[in-house]
């Protein structure tokens, strides 16, 4: 017992059974609201529905849950014992939804013959993603899905900070044999012993990757459908429109990695960069070939996570660097210079192919909705690096705005469509009575200016308020460490 007390930080306890549990003081620490009966009043709300904006409103809380919403005007009795808060000139968004996130991000002082690696951010990504308001998140694709699981519990349980988890398991497929922390199917086979696996552990999603072969996805899609689960996929030996026939669920990214188009492409091969070359000179997003792949996905009720954050890091001198500064706070010194220097790169080599690949993305994101597809968003904090958990959710809403969505859309796709998707949209994703209490207060209106997604003074999470200051600062320096 002496030598395992060495391991056991301070603050925690044994408890019976030999399991750990963290002093309550640890999430009170964040939360600057806690009144079991709330009422915030004289606020603006965009519910997520996508409907315009109603002024001058008034949002009962009690038990973690919304139990009217109405118009402030109304002058109705406040319940009992209700704290009030006026926020006149504030206004209220419905938690994000993020479905394109990871606990893990690229780790620093990656050249000459050195591996691709990633590191867990089980300390930084959840609080910076509640920070920023993402109270649930789906995680798309595991590095550690046993810390991934475990940090699930922690935060259902209280005794960590950090939004509603959806864990999915490690990737179906591999990234080319380039990335050694990933596992490489052997075949069909292993597809669905690995989906077997992974939802008796646990999780309650998949992620097929870029090299898995279309009897590989098959299989594991008839093994995921078969527990009740959903696939996802970040595409490349498979089409979009083979992945849809298939049954596939859900796609990532957008058409920016589908390779159907590519006129050299062989049943089963991941072209991933002759492909992108040719989708930035040749693919037209209003040609018939595409239409009619979007449609198919439309017609099979595949959604598509758009993830604009990360592909506009691949642009020369985007995002703006002011727009960077959270993020050099957040990060270690290693890994912000890390950054920099690949961002310098793709600047020096300023191919116009990039920019042309980026806007093309964002055409078909409209075009994907304007058809009537279910377009939902998440940041994807790999890549090289810059994109951080929950900041990147933030720029992904002022990107669509960018690709052409109103604020209000925007708003709509990170919320009530993510929660559509996890069939949860009946507790979470928009503002209505019976719903549960996860919301944004923002200090501007971000109808007017999508930028003010930035400006968010309390995080309401089946509601408690969390302090968005304190969080943060609580894992300033610690991203691409822990």
């Amino acid at each position: 017992m002496p030598l395992l007390r060495l391991f056991i930080p301070a603050g925690f306890m044994v408890a019976a059974g030999g399991l750990f549990a963290q002093t309550p003081a640890a999430i009170k620490l964040y939360i600057s609201e806690d009144a079991p009966v709330l009422v915030l009043d004289h606020v603006r709300v965009i519910d997520g529905t996508g409907t315009v904006p109603a002024e001058d409103q008034r949002i009962d809380i009690e038990g973690g849950k919304i139990i009217r919403v109405q118009s402030a005007k109304l002058r109705n009795a406040y319940p009992a014992k209700a704290k009030i808060v006026d926020l006149t000139g504030k206004t209220i968004i419905p938690g994000l939804v993020g479905m394109h996130e990871h606990l893990f991000y690229p780790t620093p002082l990656r050249a000459g013959d050195r591996l691709l690696l990633y590191g867990e951010m089980a300390d930084s990504a959840p609080r910076l993603y509640l920070a920023s308001g993402v109270t649930t998140a789906r995680t798309t694709g595991s590095l550690e899905p046993y810390t991934d699981l475990s940090l699930k519990k922690l935060i259902d349980a209280g005794q960590k900070p950090g939004p509603k988890l959806h864990i999915s398991s490690p990737y179906i497929g591999d990234f080319l044999g380039w990335a050694p922390q990933l596992h490489a199917l052997s075949g069909p086979e292993d597809a669905g012993r690995t989906v077997d696996y992974w939802a008796d552990e646990g999780v309650t999603s998949f992620k097929a990757y870029m090299s898995i072969k279309s009897d590989e996805l098959k299989v594991a899609i008839e093994h995921a459908h078969a527990r009740g689960l959903k696939i996802t996929g970040h595409l490349c030996a498979v089409g979009f429109r083979q992945a849809a026939a298939l049954g596939i669920d859900n796609l990532e990214h957008g058409i920016i990695v589908d390779t159907e188009f590519y006129p050299d492409k062989k049943p089963d091969i991941c072209p991933a960069a002759e492909a992108e070359q040719d989708f930035a000179k040749n693919v037209d997003i209003d040609s018939a070939p595409v239409q009619d792949m979007i449609r198919d996905l439309v017609a099979h009720h595949v959604a598509v996570t758009s993830t604009l954050a990360v592909l506009e890091t691949m642009v020369p001198n985007r995002p703006p660097i002011l727009k960077q500064a959270r993020a050099e706070k957040a990060l270690t010194a290693e890994a912000w210079s890390s950054y920099l220097r690949r961002r310098s790169a793709i600047a020096e080599k300023n191919n116009p192919l990039d920019t042309a690949e980026f806007n093309k993305e964002m055409q078909f994101e409209r075009a994907f909705v304007k058809a009537g597809g279910l377009l939902m968003a998440g940041c994807d904090p790999t890549g090289y690096g810059g994109v951080l958990p929950g900041y990147g959710d933030q720029r992904g809403l002022e990107l669509l705005v960018e690709a052409g969505f109103t604020p209000v859309e925007a708003i709509h796709i990170a919320t009530q469509n993510g929660a559509v998707f996890l069939g949860e949209d009946d507790t979470i994703g928009s503002i209505a009575a019976g719903k549960a209490a996860d919301l944004l207060v923002l200090a501007e209106n971000p109808a007017q200016n999508i930028d003010a997604v930035e400006s968010v003074e309390t995080v309401f999470k089946d509601g408690l308020g969390y302090d968005p200051v304190k969080l943060t600062q609580s894992v300033q320096g610690l991203v691409g460490l822990r």
